[in-house]
């Protein structure tokens, strides 16, 4: 087992890695920008090493520093949780070149798995079902349109090294397609440097349902149970839960195989996240892969007990997964609301700021709470604006509602806008308590409704996000 890890990420999920690391008994190494001085993760390591300016391509995505960083403490080994590098073949290859290990996949497969039209290629090939779309890359709009004919209208075009929806339009008809294709395509190389596409058939009705997997070195694979991630703005998700409603066992078990074969077909090792549609027949086709640690991991480890950073640690240290298919066990419900600084009333403005009070309603039985805040820290305006992952777990999906209901009510946070009164709502809705949406519900039916109920408030907290 690794005796020192170093973290390379900031705020709740490096907390959250720390913590494990503390209980497993080995040394952290906390990195950080100058902004974050006196941020959690910087109190909670063993040791913390500064590694550049308040901005993350100055200190977060900043390769060399976070590796020096790892050297000069003696690190053996770097977790880097999500976002910022966590992604980057180049990195996890510089990584193992100066003989550290990367806690997560191979950088051939994150190579793999991070081109969207690549990875559907290989899942398709591995037989598991992909969303009707294009073969391989589009490269121009005359490509685009002969995709068009063939599968029809709506459709979706993607950027093939592309996330967090940049670089992705809906399409309705041929008349949107040429001009569509190229913002999607400019926004594509101004964010990733690659201007590769890919289209898919836009599928209606559809679930956001996604379902991860751990897998060692020495080819034994295990799946999760299912999370539902269908509510969503901007391609973004805003709320998660497991299990699914209107998956059943044999769909939960037909999924796990479709990932397990998908897993084995690619070498997989470590943990991954399949995320699929599932249509209204309760048919799942496969739509891209994270290869990492999710945000919303905890929610799986609510309703199955297990420590999955615990287990990606493990694993990348060499060691046989602990457990085996027949130990994952699903116990009851959980939800995940992801509480951010932003106001949502203001079509979601960032708000930034200094903590002047902080109360976290942790009290109480299946509540926890994953967060870097505290009374005094403040919000920087340099990164993303999730703040708090609020988790509650119940035996029932009603109780996992009224619970969440009761801790954002409770919640206070002073000093920036939050987004806890919009989340308040979402959970009121009678469509959302039903589980009766799809991954346009939010966007296109909630959010346009609750806007006309909000009164217009002064912007505050702060100058807001660089985004």
């Amino acid at each position: 087992m690794f005796k020192k890890v170093l973290v390379a990420n900031r705020g709740e999920i490096a907390v959250r890695i720390i913590r494990t690391l503390k209980e497993m008994g080995i040394q952290s190494v906390a990195v950080y920008s100058t902004a974050d001085k006196d941020s959690l993760h910087v109190k909670l390591a063993d040791e913390k090493i500064a590694i550049g300016g308040p901005r993350a391509k100055d200190s977060y995505l900043n390769m060399k520093n976070i590796l020096s960083a790892a050297l000069l403490t003696g690190a053996e080994a770097i977790h880097p949780g999500y976002g910022f590098l966590a992604e980057n073949e180049l990195f996890v290859e510089m990584v193992e070149a100066v003989g550290l290990k990367w806690v997560g996949p191979s950088p051939q497969v994150i190579e793999l798995m991070g081109n969207k039209a690549n990875a559907r290629e290989s899942m398709r090939q591995a037989g598991v079902p992909v969303i009707p779309g294009s073969d391989g890359f589009i490269k121009s709009r005359d490509d685009a349109r002969a995709v068009a004919a063939r599968i029809g209208y709506p459709l979706l075009i993607k950027a093939a090294a592309g996330g967090g929806g940049k670089g992705m339009r809906f399409v309705y008809n041929e008349k949107e397609l040429f001009d569509k294709f190229s913002d999607a395509q400019n926004e594509a190389k101004a964010s990733f440097g690659d201007d590769h596409m890919y289209i898919e058939k836009v599928m209606t009705n559809v679930r956001h349902i996604e379902m991860q997997i751990m897998r060692d070195q020495f080819g034994q694979t295990v799946y999760f149970p299912e999370r539902n991630c269908s509510l969503q703005r901007n391609n973004q998700k805003v709320l998660e839960e497991s299990p699914a409603i209107g998956v059943t066992e044999d769909m939960r078990r037909q999924l796990g195989e479709i990932a397990t074969k998908a897993a084995n077909a690619i070498n997989y090792e470590n943990t991954g996240t399949f995320e699929f549609l599932q249509d209204s027949d309760g048919h799942f086709y496969f739509m891209e892969m994270n290869t990492r640690i999710q945000v919303e991991h905890p929610v799986t480890e609510m309703v199955t007990g297990l420590d999955l950073i615990r287990m990606q640690i493990e694993v990348a240290a060499g060691e046989h997964l602990p457990l085996t298919q027949a130990d994952v066990q699903l116990n009851g419900y959980a939800m995940e609301v992801r509480l951010t600084a932003e106001i949502p009333e203001r079509n979601f403005a960032p708000s930034a700021g200094e903590i002047n009070f902080l109360f976290l309603p942790t009290g109480g039985p299946g509540i926890r709470i994953d967060t870097a805040l505290y009374s005094g820290d403040r919000v920087q305006p340099f990164y993303d604006s999730m703040i708090a992952k609020l988790l509650v777990h119940s035996a029932t999906r009603q109780q996992v509602i009224v619970k969440m209901q009761r801790v954002l009510d409770e919640l206070v946070v002073y000093g920036v806008q939050t987004s806890a009164d919009f989340q308040a709502a979402l959970l009121r809705d009678p469509q959302v308590g039903r589980g009766d949406f799809d991954t346009r519900y939010l966007e296109e039916s909630f959010l346009p409704r609750w806007q006309k109920t909000q009164p217009l408030t002064e912007l505050g907290g702060g100058d807001g996000f660089i985004q």
